[in-house]
């Protein structure tokens, strides 16, 4: 029988001792964790082995014993540690032994044969592999394990494959806390036998970190309570709210914060490394809000955006007053309907009238509005963003007041054709039972039917003109909008720390172990050594991606061009009842 064997690098020149570990009887693999040096107590052992089961859930035990022959050979040390085996009842029995001088070592796993203490003994064949213990423990390997409950006496606990080699590591962690400087009563080697360091500073940071949250969380917790007052929440009020996208980052931005400060510990990794995640992405967003910030106030740009502002509106409607005049006269050489093409043309151009007029209004006080709007900028880059596209949406309000109005009456006539068009057919939409049924019609209902059909399909170029032009300004406007709004949500979504641990520090993220032989001779036991292979970026990404405001539809190709063909409006916010393909 092959026994796996688990060895830290870091025990590879310990002095002899005891194999403090877990054993793994499922995988026939034996994690060793640390190992207790001369001289030494059996029962102060015991007490230290027990104290750590107690608080990790780990069923630790002595696996064996470690002999490392530095100088010369000690016969006596030899004896002494085969007779340990009495004392620390394990099966099976690992005997480790490094060679003096040179690089080979000596393993054995020695089994009883019966319950006798001088019943012979069998020896199984011992594959050990090293492991680094520190890159082991603070790793996360990914997908996670469904691993088992963590309960007393989990010395017989299985875990699938090599999860329950960094579970074992991981849940040990009160064990690697003491190290040789403390004067305790059993000296141990492990990842951190040079002593734990800790800064002042870090540890200030930490007491004060307690305090600072709770004060902030209830400062959070009186503006949700202010925002969620009926005051502020009547319907118009509440309605514009619910579209702006400057409300819903702010929205989301106070649910950022409140997951920072939650006084409450982390449940798990995954929620922890949440939490760094978006800590992470509100400071970063912040610090672009304030470079922002002081390049707008740097030789008064609020005053030349503010003076282009008004010329650029006069352009753009000197400029839609030329696409109208040119669909009023034959537009492509198209045959129009005159009477109706006047109409919409006079009526649209009336509109743009209205919006100049509105604009110079408000000339005076456009400076000062950009200035406090840019204020908002030290809330964040991305609340600066959701207030650009805001901004765009109230200055091409009159566009969107041409798409409304074209794209109703196109589709106003193509539900009339629709409709005519089963009057013809000798059927009728049933609308109790939503489905198209028989009927029979007299001849004053096909005549005017007929009528009806024919005024509309010639009136439909005309309607059909008009609405694709300005289908097309709506949809270069909200193609504006939705770029700003995929940049909001890739800084509010990107996992920044998790990438930066994968960059700086690949082990912290593992998808796997790769083995790698160090030595492989006849009658030597095979020697591995084992390495983390780090998550790939894209994994890092798909795994810790944070969840961004979600207020914006996310239409099929197929949904976005039926909506168009059949003049259904197209808004940048999710409605109530949309269908997603």
């Amino acid at each position: 029988m092959v026994l796996k064997a688990f060895f830290p690098t870091c025990c590879a020149s310990a002095d002899s001792g005891l194999l403090v570990g877990r054993w793994v009887p499922e995988q026939s693999s034996a994690v060793v964790l640390a190992v207790v040096h001369f001289p030494f107590i059996p029962v102060q052992v015991k007490e230290l082995l027990a104290q750590v089961q107690q608080a990790s859930q780990v069923g630790v035990a002595v696996l064996g014993t470690w002999c490392h022959r530095r100088q010369e050979p000690e016969e006596s040390l030899g004896h002494f540690l085969e007779g340990l085996g009495t004392l620390f009842s394990h099966e099976p029995w690992l005997q480790l032994c490094r060679e003096r001088g040179s690089k080979s070592w000596n393993c054995k796993a020695t089994r009883r044969q019966g319950p006798a203490p001088l019943a012979p003994a069998c020896e199984d064949q011992v594959m050990l592999i090293f492991y680094d213990q520190r890159k082991v423990l603070l790793s996360r390997l990914h997908p996670p394990a469904a691993l088992p409950e963590r309960q007393a006496g989990d010395a017989t606990a299985s875990a699938g494959g090599l999860a329950a080699v960094f579970d074992t590591v991981a849940r040990s962690e009160v064990l690697f806390q003491s190290d040789r400087f403390d004067e305790g009563p059993v000296r141990l080697t492990h990842w951190q036998s040079e002593g734990v360091e800790a800064s002042i500073l870090v540890e200030l940071a930490k007491r004060a970190a307690g305090p600072v949250c709770l004060l902030l969380a209830c400062l959070l917790s009186l503006v949700s309570a202010a925002s969620a007052c009926r005051v502020f929440r009547p319907w118009p009020l509440s309605f514009i709210w619910s579209k702006l996208s400057t409300c819903e980052q702010l929205r989301h931005r106070l649910d950022q914060l409140t997951l920072v400060v939650s006084t409450h510990r982390a449940e798990g990794p995954a929620q922890l490394m949440r939490k760094a995640n978006t800590l992470v992405s509100v400071l970063l967003d912040m610090a672009l809000g304030l470079l922002l910030l002081s390049w707008l106030h740097r030789k008064d740009r609020f005053a030349h955006l503010a003076e282009a502002l008004v010329p650029v509106a006069d352009r753009v409607a000197e400029e839609l007053q030329h696409l109208l005049q040119w669909l009023m006269g034959a537009p492509a050489g198209l045959k129009m309907n005159r009477a109706l093409d006047q109409v919409l043309g006079r009526f649209f151009l009336y509109h743009i009238h209205l919006w100049i007029s509105y604009i110079h209004l408000m000339s005076p006080f456009i400076e000062h509005i950009l200035w406090h709007l840019g204020l908002s900028a030290c809330l964040g880059l991305t609340v600066a963003l959701s207030i650009l596209s805001d901004i765009i949406s109230l200055l091409t309000f009159h566009i969107y007041c041409f798409y409304v109005y074209g794209a109703r009456l196109y589709c106003l006539k193509i539900h009339g054709l629709s409709s005519l068009w089963r009057l013809f057919r000798g059927k009728k939409w049933n609308v109790l039972r939503q489905r198209v049924d028989s009927c029979s019609y007299d001849l004053d209902q096909l005549f005017i039917g007929t009528l009806l059909f024919t005024i509309l399909i010639f009136l439909l170029p005309t309607t059909a003109l008009y609405y694709l032009v300005f289908t097309l300004l709506r949809l270069l406007v909200v193609t504006v909008q939705g770029l700003v709004h995929l940049l909001v949500d890739l800084i509010n979504s990107l996992p920044l720390y998790s990438l930066g641990l994968r960059l700086c520090r690949p082990y912290r993220l593992a998808a796997g172990v790769k083995f790698r032989v160090l030595e492989h001779e006849a009658g030597r036991p095979l020697r591995l050594l084992m390495q983390i292979n780090p998550l790939p970026f894209s994994h890092v990404v798909r795994t810790y991606r944070l969840p961004s405001c979600g207020c914006h539809p996310k239409h099929s190709w197929g949904s976005l061009c039926r909506k168009l063909f059949f003049g259904e409006l197209i808004y940048p916010w999710r409605q109530r009842g949309d269908k997603q393909d």
